[in-house]
């Protein structure tokens, strides 16, 4: 079965200026700002002190954003927001906090957004233990929304990312990584959350089951084209910029996609260096295996995909009465793919 989509135009590739997006929903991303702030509040001062250093270390909260974002476009002619949904968005943030700190202890990173992770700076025994804090916590929160409908969501989502974390793990060295197995894998682990989170912004404003699915579709098809377009800076953007070290995916011998088709498309010798490069686990060949990926076109074969993931997405939203947030959505596409950090 074949796929059309819109594909996004050269006349709409200038940079996408994400604050104007966000600034939609300013003042609800205060609220949930507080929420977070709050709920991280505990007794035991570590948690305090490790919760401070994850608050300053700001980012963009995209899932919650895109949760806001997707209720009011649902419903723009009440675009009123309830409590419940500033505490979802809190509670999607929680999880992805949560998923962020056990995945740095087991990538073994040292730094994320420009900083030094919080295993580095609290050890990884003490991350692990407030990330696991973060999602029982998240799931009191749920109990607040008092929804069952919320709770199958997000305990099903949470389940989820725990297997696409296991799918990780076990892909990871492995050269023999099909490109099925890595988006299954990346869908999973990265793009779940923010299907979820769309998804819910839909079902707190009591859409028809029609809308509830289109906007689960906008969020998974926008997270997956997110992931990809993460996996392209890996290995080509400025370190200062991503708050990463460039070829982090292959020091942690992690075979993404323009790795796999990297190794799909190179011969001889070049295909060997790549196997070898995912196997150890190395940036030793880093400049070798850059000017590889670059050779065969596997950074556009990755784009293009990216792209289409996009498209996809944006062709989701059809079913929404046009708004300024139906439109904001279909930018917070646009950015997915042509962001550089």
């Amino acid at each position: 079965m074949s796929i059309t989509t819109t594909p996004i135009s050269d006349s709409e590739a200038q940079a996408i200026d994400i604050k104007s997006i966000i600034s939609l929903v300013a003042d609800d991303m205060a609220a949930v700002n507080v929420a977070i702030k709050d709920n991280l509040k505990s007794e035991v001062a570590l948690i305090n002190q490790l919760g401070a250093y994850i608050i300053q270390a700001g980012g963009k909260r995209l899932r919650p954003v895109a949760l806001l974002l997707a209720a009011k476009a649902a419903n723009p002619e009440n675009t009123k927001t309830h409590d419940d949904q500033v505490l979802l968005a809190a509670i999607v943030e929680f999880i992805h906090t949560a998923t962020l700190l056990h995945d740095d202890v087991v990538d073994e990173s040292e730094l994320r957004r420009g900083r030094e992770t919080a295993n580095e700076v609290f050890g990884n025994a003490a991350s692990v233990l407030v990330g696991d804090f973060l999602y029982s916590r998240s799931f009191q929160m749920m109990v607040d929304v008092g929804s069952m409908r919320v709770m199958e969501i997000l305990s099903h989502t949470t389940n989820q990312i725990a297997e696409g974390e296991v799918m990780q793990l076990i892909n990871c060295g492995s050269a023999d990584t099909t490109e099925a197995q890595y988006m299954e894998t990346i869908q999973s682990k990265t793009a779940i959350l923010f299907e979820a989170a769309t998804r819910l912004g839909a079902v707190a404003t009591k859409q028809a089951s029609h809308v509830e699915s289109a906007m689960a579709a906008y969020g998974l098809h926008l997270g997956t084209a997110f992931q990809l377009v993460d996996d392209i800076l890996d290995y080509t953007a400025d370190s200062g910029v991503i708050g990463k070290n460039v070829g982090d995916d292959l020091a942690e011998g992690k075979p993404t996609l323009p790795l796999i088709n990297a190794i799909q498309r190179a011969e001889g010798e070049e295909r060997d260096l790549l196997r070898a490069a995912i196997t150890n686990a190395s940036r030793e060949n880093l400049d070798d295996v850059l000017t590889i990926i670059e050779k065969t076109g596997s950074l556009a074969y990755t784009a293009r995909a990216a792209h289409q993931q996009a498209s996809l997405a944006q062709d989701a939203l059809a079913v929404l009465p046009d708004s300024d947030y139906k439109t904001a959505l279909a930018q917070l596409a646009e950015f997915s793919v042509e962001r550089t950090f």
